[in-house]
């Protein structure tokens, strides 16, 4: 599926400070980048940071006064497998190296709490069955409902309100699935058909031998996705990090399905 996504944000700066900017789409197995422009106004050096592992595009500059974003790609999603049932988990033993840092606690998603929770309501399940299990839990438990969480909330809050937005649904689905012994990371897409529009917190989890993206609010469908970044949680995927202080002017995003 061919996805034509545009991102356009103006922000004001009171005084100078860097800024790390991840809004770009990233390479990887599962989407190929075909074109994309970013421009930055007034005109700013910039250094790239780009990672080879992850695919990840990033940038850091100078900001000071109004700057201005604007983002525009066309990305083609490619094939995902959207079937997890029966899915195998893996032995620790028989995960990737890169894939044992996913199964630890973090800031957003301590899932050493839930770890009894999981045992009592999903032991009966296994692989890529558990994950759909949890996935229906989070669908017929949780409300979504904006106004609830704020920056600091974690998935033990989300837990205890049963309300909020993706970023807590991801980072509830994340906590669960590593309470589970399955590695999940977060991940940051624009995401097609998702009303009101805006870039999304979704989750991946490593079952069946591989990486495998699910959308715990959804509100998007998969083959829709527009990946950006992946990492332990939100504070990781964050898609402008200030160092300093900074205002909101506006900011806006659109994903539209273009001809493949």
């Amino acid at each position: 599926m061919r996805l034509n996504v545009d991102a356009r944000l103006t922000y004001h700066f009171a005084q100078s400070c860097e800024v790390l900017l991840l809004l770009e789409a990233a390479r990887g197995p599962d989407q190929a980048v075909h074109a994309e422009h970013l421009t930055i106004s007034p005109s700013v050096e910039i250094a790239r940071l780009d990672d080879s592992v992850t695919g990840e595009r990033r940038i850091v500059f100078q900001a000071q006064g109004e700057v201005a974003i604007a983002y525009a790609a066309a990305v083609e999603v490619l094939s995902r497998e959207r079937d997890l049932s029966g899915a195998a988990a893996s032995a620790i033993r028989d995960l990737p190296a890169e894939a044992l840092r996913y199964l630890r606690g973090s800031r957003y998603c301590p899932s050493d709490r839930f770890e009894a929770f999981v045992e009592r309501e999903f032991a009966r399940h296994s692989g890529g069955d558990k994950v759909i299990a949890i996935l229906d839990w989070i669908a017929s438990h949780l409300d979504y409902k904006s106004g609830v969480s704020d920056a600091a909330t974690t998935a033990l809050d989300t837990f205890v309100d049963r309300a909020g937005v993706c970023r807590d649904f991801a980072h509830l689905a994340i906590s669960l699935f590593r309470a589970a012994d399955l590695p999940a990371r977060a991940v940051s897409a624009y995401a097609w058909k998702l009303k009101p529009a805006d870039l999304h917190a979704v989750a991946e989890v490593y079952v069946g031998g591989r990486w495998r993206l699910v959308e715990p609010t959804g509100k998007a469908p998969v083959d829709g996705l527009v990946r950006i970044a992946t990492g332990l949680d939100a504070a990781d995927i964050a898609f402008m990090t200030i160092f300093g202080r900074a205002d909101l002017v506006e900011q806006s995003f659109r994903v539209r399905r273009g001809r493949s």
